[in-house]
This record gives structure tokens, C-alpha cells and sequence, in this order.
């Protein structure tokens, strides 16, 4: 396993948030995609289109805090509890799949693990004492 991050769900502030966490922390955004950039951006409102799908900003020798806006029009909504992720990236497709499934066992997977529009393995689960995980493997670039 490569490692295991925070991944932070916002109702709509992710990126006043994370400008400030980069403020605080320092570093550069290593990662920033805005819904209109997705295949469903077409379908929003264009208040949501500029929202947030994705950040990441390095923290440290080897974190990354990562953050969503979580938009009501995508059938999100935040709550006290389901605002963070567990965020696993693994080494391996296989050893994704091998996480996935122990994780979700008697647990809820929200988002089955599946090749994405972003180049990786991907899926999401509450386990069954109801923490939130994800499982990504980032494909190598070529």
C-alpha cells in the first residue's frame, strides 16, 4: 500500500477551504478538477459547474489532503459524520480489489470499484461499523 489519506467532503466551500489549508500548510494544488471538466458537467448548473470535484494539496514527506464539494444537485448532502473519507491508494490493481472487498464485507459499497474517466481503479464503501472508505489505483502514465 502507498498510503492512506484524508479525503474531506464540503457543501460547497471546498475551495475557499482548501485555499486556506494552503495558507496554512503551504505547498501547490497537485491536483484540481472543476465538475464542468467531468462527463456530468454538462448537466449542471453553471454555480455547480464551477464547484470542486476533486483537490489534492501535499502536506509533509508523504500526505495528501484531498476535498470534494459534495453538491445537493448530485444527490449529496453533508452531514456530521460523512464529511471525510479514508482515502487508500494502493500499488496495485489487484491489491485495490483485494482492500475493496475485505473492507466492504458486511458493509455498503456506495461506488463499485471501476475503471474511471480520470485513469484509475476506483470504488467507494461504508464498512460496517460505518466508516467511509475509498480504494483508488492510479493507472501509470504513459
Amino acid at each position: 500500500m502507498k498510503a492512506i489519506n484524508y479525503y474531506l467532503n464540503f457543501p460547497g466551500n471546498n475551495e475557499e477551504a482548501f485555499n486556506f489549508y494552503k495558507s496554512v500548510f503551504g505547498g501547490e494544488f497537485v491536483g484540481l478538477t472543476r465538475f464542468k471538466d467531468t462527463p456530468e458537467g454538462a448537466k449542471l448548473s453553471a454555480g455547480d459547474k464551477e464547484k470542486l470535484m476533486h483537490v489534492s494539496l501535499p502536506i509533509g514527506n508523504a500526505n495528501v489532503l484531498m476535498g470534494t464539494d459534495a453538491i445537493e444537485s448530485m444527490g449529496h448532502r453533508i452531514t456530521y459524520g460523512n464529511n471525510f473519507h479514508l482515502s487508500i491508494e494502493t500499488d496495485s490493481k489487484e491489491e485495490a480489489a483485494k482492500y475493496f472487498n475485505s473492507l466492504s464485507a458486511g458493509g455498503k459499497i456506495t461506488v463499485p470499484l471501476a475503471d474511471t474517466f480520470w485513469g484509475a481503479y476506483f470504488g467507494m464503501l461504508n464498512d460496517k461499523f460505518g466508516i467511509q472508505w475509498m480504494v483508488n489505483y492510479s493507472y501509470p502514465k504513459q
